[in-house]
């Protein structure tokens, strides 16, 4: 039986930093490199104030600064966010009210694959950044 959206928030349990061996999604050698939790990163989409939104790239620079890294992992942070988008939905659908779960949609671009693949759908998110004065 595959994992619940629960049990994958969860894991890993702390986020960790460590310097590259080798180059990776270019990065060098020697840099450091924080590997976030899907829990740091729903903590910082809470953080983006109602009427605004980040980039995927302006959520990972702001967590390596954060976590005094030089760079998040781009695969990672990508990962957590949808895990941590497909928890708020399931809370949501659960009756939790919007205002209570993680806001995901002030970070998941509408045009990105992940939009597509979330439970919620692409006109949730549209919908959520329309109201928000998001997206005209």
């Amino acid at each position: 039986m595959p994992k619940s959206w629960s049990e994958k928030f969860a894991h890993p349990p702390k986020p960790s930093v460590s310097r590259l061996g080798k180059p990776y999604a270019g990065h060098g050698e020697g840099e450091k490199m924080l590997i976030p939790t899907p829990a740091v990163v729903a903590e910082y989409v809470k953080t983006i104030p109602k009427g605004e939104s980040r980039t995927m790239p302006q959520l990972r620079a702001d967590l390596a600064e954060a976590h005094h890294a030089d760079f998040t992992c781009p695969l990672t942070a990508g990962i957590f966010l949808r895990i941590a988008s497909e928890l708020a939905w399931e809370q949501h659908q659960s009756g939790k009210a919007l205002a209570k779960i993680t806001p995901f949609w002030r970070a998941v671009d509408v045009k990105s694959p992940m939009a597509k693949k979330l439970a919620c759908g692409v006109d949730f998110i549209v919908n959520q950044r329309r109201s928000e004065g998001l997206m005209s």
